[in-house]
């Protein structure tokens, strides 16, 4: 069935080529024609076609799915406490994840797939219509596989985190727990998963023990990505180039030499505002990547200790608030910057052929999600073109 929606006051494409020719492709007072599960036509709606079906965006925005290219879902137990006493004065280092990880071994499958849906569902109400998550929190070989296959479920852009931080258990057994994550583990949980990453920073793992890790997941076919540089400087950044990557991801330290990096690379700098937020941590400066020509995405790092978020909007706002993005930026970020993120052609962007992602805004246009943080801005959720609102 074909569906015309019609009557859009603004339609943000991502294709420079339409419209205004400005990155976002604004095409002012437009249509957009959806076949099945993909973008038929998109174009002024003096010149729309024919359609069995016509939905009226009431003079609204309407703009690309968001893609949240980097969260963990998979989870049980509540840090609260944890964030009330960092916004007492704590600093953040990345310790308490071992609370979830002790929560998340005694939870059941079915109580894992629990949060995993609930969080899924906050992220549709929130406009993101394609979503990455990560294990990391069992820390096993058996419960590392379980958060995979549970994940599977809900999205196609998993990613095996069994080097998330070495378990208390291993605590005097770092080569040994490294040894395991790279054989045993990974075994295990490559049929499971499209990626493998590494939290390559203070407290975690060095920049050896990473590239080991990686080094063996690309060869069971497992794309590499990476955290670094969210607790201080380090090389981890260098190294995401070098085994190219398809993000690294924080990069709140980033270097002169890190940006100049990354602006010869293909590996995009995922910006985590949340984190930010949450952490009371230093924000990392945006313009200084962009600036040097490094592609940037935003997501949400949702997760139950530094970011308990699933609003884009959110870090929408926060990005131009405070990591000095444009909105224009900000939204290329938290959709084309995902999608390439996550290295997809077929999402990020609204022209025919594409994946019929999108949201339709209560707004004019797109501005309104900087403008106006906190308001719940998404009208309609469509992904694959079905509307998914709740």
């Amino acid at each position: 069935m074909t569906t015309l929606y019609d009557n859009i006051a603004e339609l943000v494409t991502n294709d420079p080529t339409a419209g205004d020719h400005s990155p976002l492709g604004i095409i002012a007072d437009a249509a957009l024609l959806v076949d099945g599960t993909h973008i038929a036509w998109v174009g002024p709606r003096s010149a729309a076609p024919d359609a069995e079906h016509r939905v009226d965006c009431e003079n609204r925005s309407l703009v690309p799915g968001f893609v949240d290219s980097h969260a963990h879902l998979v989870f049980d137990g509540d840090r609260a406490a944890e964030f009330a006493a960092r916004m007492a004065g704590q600093p953040y280092d990345g310790g308490g994840i071992a609370t979830t990880v002790a929560a998340t071994r005694r939870a059941t499958d079915a109580t894992l797939a629990a949060t995993v849906a609930r969080l899924s569902h906050e992220l549709r109400n929130s406009g993101v219509t394609t979503f990455e998550t990560k294990s990391g929190y069992g820390l096993t070989v058996d419960d590392e596989e379980r958060s995979l296959r549970v994940a599977s479920d809900f999205t196609s852009e998993t990613t095996f985190l069994g080097a998330h931080v070495v378990p208390a258990e291993f605590a005097l057994r770092r080569d040994a727990y490294v040894d395991l994550v790279r054989t045993t583990m990974l075994d295990a949980c490559a049929p499971h998963a499209r990626w493998i990453d590494v939290f390559c920073d203070r407290g975690a793992f060095d920049v050896d023990e990473a590239r080991a890790i990686l080094t063996a997941g690309i060869a069971h076919g497992l794309h590499p990505r990476l955290h670094a540089s969210q607790l201080g400087r380090g090389d981890g950044i260098l190294l995401a180039v070098d085994v190219d990557a398809a993000s690294v991801d924080h990069c709140t330290y980033a270097t002169d030499e890190d940006i100049e990096a990354l602006a010869g690379s293909s590996t995009v700098a995922t910006l985590l505002p949340g984190a930010e937020f949450s952490t009371r941590a230093h924000w990392p400066d945006g313009r200084r990547f962009l600036d040097a020509g490094v592609t940037v995405a935003l997501a949400t790092d949702c997760n139950p200790g530094s970011s308990y978020t699933t609003s884009m909007p959110l870090c929408i706002a926060l990005a131009v608030r405070d990591m000095h993005l444009t909105p224009a930026e900000a939204l290329w970020a938290a959709t084309s910057g995902g999608a390439a993120a996550l290295r997809r052609n077929d999402i990020g962007s609204l022209t025919a052929g594409r994946r019929a992602d999108f949201v339709v805004l209560k707004a004019p246009t797109y501005i309104h999600l900087a403008y106006r943080p906190g308001v719940d801005l998404i009208e309609t959720t469509v992904v694959g073109g079905r509307d998914e609102t709740a």
